[in-house]
Protein backbone atom coordinates (compact mmCIF):
# COMPACT_ATOMS: atom_id res chain seq x y z
CA UNK A 1 0.00 0.00 0.00
CA UNK A 2 1.08 3.21 -0.89
CA UNK A 3 -1.07 5.50 0.98
CA UNK A 4 -4.77 5.64 2.47
CA UNK A 5 -7.52 7.79 0.58
CA UNK A 6 -7.93 11.12 2.81
CA UNK A 7 -11.13 12.35 1.10
CA UNK A 8 -13.49 12.42 -2.52
CA UNK A 9 -13.20 15.81 -3.68
CA UNK A 10 -16.07 17.28 -5.94
CA UNK A 11 -15.94 20.38 -8.13
CA UNK A 12 -18.67 22.70 -7.76
CA UNK A 13 -19.76 26.40 -7.93
CA UNK A 14 -20.79 26.48 -4.80
CA UNK A 15 -18.71 24.88 -2.32
CA UNK A 16 -20.85 25.46 1.12
CA UNK A 17 -23.93 24.80 -0.53
CA UNK A 18 -22.90 21.33 -1.86
CA UNK A 19 -21.42 20.22 1.59
CA UNK A 20 -24.48 21.18 3.47
CA UNK A 21 -26.16 19.49 1.05
CA UNK A 22 -24.40 16.02 1.64
CA UNK A 23 -24.07 16.95 5.28
CA UNK A 24 -27.86 16.28 4.95
CA UNK A 25 -27.61 13.24 2.95
CA UNK A 26 -24.93 11.53 4.66
CA UNK A 27 -24.18 13.37 8.15
CA UNK A 28 -21.16 15.30 8.94
CA UNK A 29 -19.83 17.93 10.19
CA UNK A 30 -19.14 21.18 7.46
CA UNK A 31 -15.52 22.48 8.14
CA UNK A 32 -15.14 25.70 6.08
CA UNK A 33 -12.14 27.70 5.03
CA UNK A 34 -11.84 30.60 2.38
CA UNK A 35 -15.00 29.74 0.62
CA UNK A 36 -12.92 27.59 -2.11
CA UNK A 37 -12.85 24.39 -0.06
CA UNK A 38 -15.05 22.56 2.40
CA UNK A 39 -14.82 19.58 3.96
CA UNK A 40 -17.28 17.15 5.23
CA UNK A 41 -16.27 15.55 8.13
CA UNK A 42 -17.46 12.27 9.52
CA UNK A 43 -17.74 10.26 12.45
CA UNK A 44 -16.58 7.08 11.04
CA UNK A 45 -13.49 8.82 9.17
CA UNK A 46 -14.60 8.76 5.44
CA UNK A 47 -14.62 12.73 3.82
CA UNK A 48 -16.19 14.31 1.45
CA UNK A 49 -14.44 17.89 -0.03
CA UNK A 50 -15.86 20.28 -2.18
CA UNK A 51 -14.06 22.46 -4.07
CA UNK A 52 -14.36 25.92 -5.84
CA UNK A 53 -14.80 25.53 -9.81
CA UNK A 54 -16.11 28.65 -11.31
CA UNK A 55 -16.32 26.76 -14.73
CA UNK A 56 -18.03 23.84 -13.41
CA UNK A 57 -19.83 21.95 -15.71
CA UNK A 58 -22.07 19.15 -14.90
CA UNK A 59 -22.03 16.15 -16.19
CA UNK A 60 -25.13 15.04 -18.22
CA UNK A 61 -27.01 11.52 -17.66
CA UNK A 62 -26.29 9.21 -19.53
CA UNK A 63 -24.21 10.98 -22.30
CA UNK A 64 -20.85 10.15 -23.19
CA UNK A 65 -20.05 13.84 -24.52
CA UNK A 66 -20.34 14.91 -20.41
CA UNK A 67 -20.06 11.83 -18.83
CA UNK A 68 -20.38 10.96 -15.25
CA UNK A 69 -16.74 10.14 -14.55
CA UNK A 70 -17.96 8.92 -10.87
CA UNK A 71 -20.97 8.79 -8.78
CA UNK A 72 -21.54 8.41 -5.01
CA UNK A 73 -23.77 5.19 -3.81
CA UNK A 74 -25.76 5.94 -0.87
CA UNK A 75 -27.44 2.91 0.98
CA UNK A 76 -30.81 2.80 2.30
CA UNK A 77 -33.14 0.28 3.67
CA UNK A 78 -35.76 -1.10 0.95
CA UNK A 79 -38.18 -0.28 3.22
CA UNK A 80 -37.37 3.32 3.84
CA UNK A 81 -36.33 4.15 -0.25
CA UNK A 82 -39.76 6.20 -1.11
CA UNK A 83 -38.94 8.34 2.06
CA UNK A 84 -35.52 8.72 1.60
CA UNK A 85 -36.14 10.01 -2.10
CA UNK A 86 -38.95 12.37 -1.11
CA UNK A 87 -35.74 14.14 1.78
CA UNK A 88 -33.37 14.03 -1.43
CA UNK A 89 -35.37 16.00 -3.25
CA UNK A 90 -36.71 18.63 -0.79
CA UNK A 91 -32.62 19.26 -0.53
CA UNK A 92 -32.13 19.86 -4.23
CA UNK A 93 -31.57 16.63 -6.01
CA UNK A 94 -33.03 16.01 -8.89
CA UNK A 95 -34.43 12.53 -10.19
CA UNK A 96 -32.23 11.28 -13.06
CA UNK A 97 -33.71 7.63 -13.40
CA UNK A 98 -36.13 5.50 -11.38
CA UNK A 99 -35.64 2.00 -9.96
CA UNK A 100 -37.90 1.05 -13.23
CA UNK A 101 -40.76 0.11 -10.87
CA UNK A 102 -38.80 -1.53 -8.97
CA UNK A 103 -37.14 -4.00 -10.93
CA UNK A 104 -33.64 -2.61 -10.00
CA UNK A 105 -32.67 -1.82 -6.34
CA UNK A 106 -31.34 1.74 -7.06
CA UNK A 107 -32.63 4.79 -8.03
CA UNK A 108 -30.01 7.76 -9.64
CA UNK A 109 -29.80 11.41 -8.86
CA UNK A 110 -27.90 14.20 -9.65
CA UNK A 111 -26.95 16.51 -6.36
CA UNK A 112 -27.41 20.54 -6.70
CA UNK A 113 -24.16 20.74 -8.50
CA UNK A 114 -25.02 18.33 -11.19
CA UNK A 115 -23.15 14.96 -9.62
CA UNK A 116 -24.38 12.06 -10.01
CA UNK A 117 -25.32 9.99 -6.35
CA UNK A 118 -27.76 6.36 -6.42
CA UNK A 119 -29.88 5.68 -3.55
CA UNK A 120 -29.53 1.99 -3.38
CA UNK A 121 -31.27 -0.21 -0.91
CA UNK A 122 -29.69 -2.47 1.08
Amino acid sequence: MIGRLSAVVLDCPDPAALAAFYAELVGGTVEADDGTWVDLDRADGQKLSFQLAPAHRAPVWPDPERPQQFHLDIAVQRAEMDDAEKQVLALGATLLEGDLDGTRNWRVYADPAGHPFCLCAC
